[in-house]
């Protein structure tokens, strides 16, 4: 292979492998995007919502909406809050994968020539197409705001504290811009 060539799939490499990464913990760049949005609703209720994208699974996305509940808590001035309604949505889709293309080289007028394997009658074609499944989950949350000790009797309340300090540690951020 030439070096140019050579570059050029280090190149695609790094684009595709940075594209393949699960939601970070960020706020969401506009509505439809990934991460996490807010809405005031009265003086001490939110409406909180997360969204990852395939590669983040269900687990990761309630934590990351219950990180940001206590994350605004704290914001606000409260102390903890209790999650009055809450509700994960999955969108699955099927995805038809095409048959794997091999790059073989041929030549011609003194140089190779590259070609992919797949529609070329003279190829061998890779397996037969398959569908993947590919799920994106939504996480959306109305909470009410509280000062004190989290209601002993409330089983939705938490103290938001102890939820910064509990999950804190498994929170992905977003890499800094260089």
């Amino acid at each position: 292979m030439t070096r140019s060539t050579l570059l050029f799939m280090g190149l695609m490499a790094v684009i595709l492998g940075a594209c393949a990464t699960s939601t970070p913990y960020s706020p969401a760049a506009s509505e439809g995007e990934y991460g996490f949005s807010d809405q005031q609703i009265e003086e001490n209720r939110f409406r909180i919502t997360f969204r990852g994208n395939s590669l983040t699974d269900r687990t990761t996305v309630e934590d990351y909406l219950l990180y940001r509940a206590a994350e605004l808590t704290l914001e606000k001035g409260y102390d903890h809050f209790v999650v009055v309604k809450d509700a994960t949505e999955e969108e699955t889709r099927y995805i038809q994968t095409s048959p794997r293309a091999e790059l073989y080289y041929y030549y011609g007028y003194g140089r190779p020539f590259p070609y992919y394997g797949s529609g070329y009658p003279w190829a061998v074609a890779g397996p037969d197409y398959t569908l993947q499944e590919r799920s994106r989950y939504t996480a959306i949350a109305y909470i009410l705001l509280g000062k004190g000790p989290k209601p002993a009797s409330e089983p939705t309340a938490y103290d938001a504290r102890s939820v910064i300090d509990n999950l804190g540690p498994t929170i992905v951020r977003p890499e800094p811009v260089s």
